[in-house]
């Protein structure tokens, strides 16, 4: 892994990124994919688009338009937006980033001697109420502030802080009714798109802490910004549509993908069940724990902050272990076409275990540790089901570069999901292990 390839300014909302200095000049490498719920920028090392220019200060654009979205926005909405947040100093220049397919972001100067800040435009088509969006992430952040405090630590550092306007509001409307917000920036931070035996453990680490400091949180109050985000059941008759109607006629190519997703649609209301029946509890979970939402020191290599808090809401606490192994349990790329080189990684899954419940502590009973395999298999599961059933649709939802890359997507999740079964004892004895 390149030494030099990871330091960056850290942005609260898009996929992370790495960069070289090259003379007086910064230039950044960007991955081909930067999507909220997929994870072909974690291969960066072959799938690099570079060098380019990452950063452009607008001020070095035609003044008259930026594209956002697809759509246009005139560049006074943005420094209205910037001259509307309660920053130290007023901003001198603002520097756009390109990467992420979610939110619009900028960084934001304010001159020598300040701090940074990082200012975004929401996407209300994927977020629909931006306004209970920045509740979430407000109660969320005030709480582990509360809890780092009480500890010693350093709140600016370790959880996002939210800048308010200068007329007290947690976002700014502009008059085109857009909504946005911002944060301090975390400085000497950095963050990986690829995992290690040492990053995947603290990555570990770092989001069994934030389950840790949220176990008292009551998750009831908090609002469902993506519904059915992580249910596997509504996932399943999401897909069996999209093998119903096959609107492209793809069907025929996949009937053995299609036949194993349906074979594991009794298996996907397990955990459900359990919460409908009171053995397992609703807890405030991150709903995103990839590796790269989680900012590392630049010189001790330890966590210190979780990101990319838009997904925060109620949650299954096996949903957020599974994530993270769906993620990073494996040595291969997400859309890896030669199956034989998909594996799904026990070193690395006991590796993730022991870091996650030893940061965790006593914040899991009994039970919802036995249900965190069935965490692994079905969020592994539900997203090959995603990835499949947008490939049948015509790939409207998650970013390709080549026709069949979701196809080849949906297939790695399904191998992956293999070796889950076929390592199964050996999983639940890695869990009682550290429990």
């Amino acid at each position: 892994m390149r030494k030099n390839s990871h330091i960056y300014r850290a942005v609260a909302h898009f996929v992370p990124f790495c960069h070289s200095a090259v003379g007086k000049k910064t230039v950044f490498y960007q991955s081909l994919e930067n999507h909220l719920d997929t994870n072909e920028s974690a291969r960066y090392n072959k799938s690099i688009v570079g060098p380019r220019t990452y950063w452009r200060s607008l001020k070095k654009q035609p003044p008259a338009e930026a594209r956002i979205f697809g759509g246009n926005m005139s560049v006074k909405y943005l420094e209205e937006a910037g001259i509307a947040f309660d920053f130290a100093a007023e901003p001198v220049k603002y520097e756009r980033c390109d990467a992420g397919h979610i939110n619009d972001t900028y960084f934001v100067s304010c001159g020598d001697g300040n701090p940074g800040y990082i200012l975004q435009r929401v996407n209300t088509g994927i977020f629909k109420d931006p306004i209970k969006l920045m509740a979430n992430i407000k109660g969320v952040c005030t709480h582990v502030a509360a809890k780092i405090a009480a500890e010693g630590g350093d709140p600016d550092r370790e959880v996002r802080k939210i800048i308010q306007t200068k007329s007290g509001d947690d976002y700014y409307v502009d008059p085109d009714g857009c909504y946005w917000r911002a944060y301090l920036e975390i400085r000497d931070v950095v963050s990986y798109n690829t995992a290690t035996n040492e990053l995947f453990y603290e990555s570990a680490v770092a989001f069994g802490k934030f389950f840790n400091q949220l176990a008292d949180y009551p998750a009831e109050t908090l609002y469902e910004t993506i519904p059915n985000f992580h249910n596997s059941v509504s996932r399943m008759n999401d897909f069996k549509k999209a093998v119903a109607e096959d609107k492209l006629g793809r069907a025929c190519e996949m009937q053995k993908e299609i036949e194993f997703a349906l074979s594991l649609e009794p298996e996907c209301s397990y955990i459900l069940d359990r919460l409908k029946d009171g053995r397992c509890r609703l807890c405030v979970t991150h709903n995103d724990t990839k590796l790269n939402n989680v900012l590392l020191d630049n010189k001790t290599g330890e966590g210190v902050c979780v990101i990319d808090l838009d997904t925060v809401m109620p949650g299954l606490a096996a949903n957020d272990f599974g994530d993270s192994i769906r993620f990073g349990a494996n040595h291969c790329a997400e859309d890896e076409a030669d199956l034989t080189k998909v594996n799904f990684s026990m070193e690395l899954f006991e590796i993730y275990t022991k870091g996650f419940l030893q940061a965790a502590g006593k914040s899991f009973t009994p039970l919802e540790k036995q249900t965190l395999p069935w965490g692994a298999k079905l969020m592994t599961m539900e997203c090959g089901m995603r990835f499949l059933a947008d490939y049948l649709e015509g790939d409207h939802y998650f970013h390709i570069n080549y026709e069949q890359q979701n196809l080849n997507r949906a297939r790695t999740q399904f191998k992956l999901t293999s070796g889950m079964e076929e390592n199964w004892d050996a999983m639940q004895k890695v869990i009682e292990k550290y429990c």
